[in-house]
């Protein structure tokens, strides 16, 4: 292996300017080759910033490992907004629902330590919680306390494989 190159990139809108550009420069790779692999790759994600993962041989060859978005960023997208809260337990910036929180853990479920959608949902609220987001019309604190108390299995349920 030649090399390896770690950046973030906005979903489907890389280009050959920085941060991509700079670190692709001084090796073998066709730089706009790879920009367009990167685009075509992560063009689901739609300008949310993905981590992305160029590995590169001295013959020019490469290969690009697409990683999933910080839950933040999926969190911010899904919601709808720019920057957290200041003030997150007080100031309140979005609100999510039960299905978006388990589409958000669902995609994320491969990074997280979470062993069931359950658990993932519960790590996803702990992010929520301190950039100021409601779920459901609750604090997040207090919709983790309903998820631990059941109320939410039905939706948070695996789905069972046939």
């Amino acid at each position: 292996m030649a090399g390896t190159i770690e950046v973030l990139v906005p979903g489907g809108q890389a280009d050959p300017g920085p941060p991509l550009g700079p670190e692709l420069g001084p090796t073998p790779v066709d730089v706009q080759a790879v920009v367009q692999e990167i685009n075509d790759q992560t063009e689901a994600f739609d300008g949310t910033e993905v981590p992305v993962t160029v590995d590169y041989e001295d013959d020019g060859s490469f290969e690009i490992e697409v990683g999933v978005p910080p839950t933040a960023e999926l969190i911010k997208d899904e919601a709808g907004f720019e920057t957290g809260s200041g003030e997150p337990q007080e100031d309140f910036v979005a609100d999510l629902s039960i299905d978006q929180v388990k589409q958000i853990a669902e995609q994320k479920h491969p990074d997280l330590l979470a062993y069931d959608t359950k658990n993932a949902a519960k790590e996803i609220v702990g992010t929520c919680a301190s950039m100021g987001v409601t779920i459901e019309g609750d604090d997040a604190r207090e919709f983790k306390e309903k998820v631990d108390a059941g109320e939410y299995d039905d939706v948070l349920a695996d789905e069972v494989e046939a």
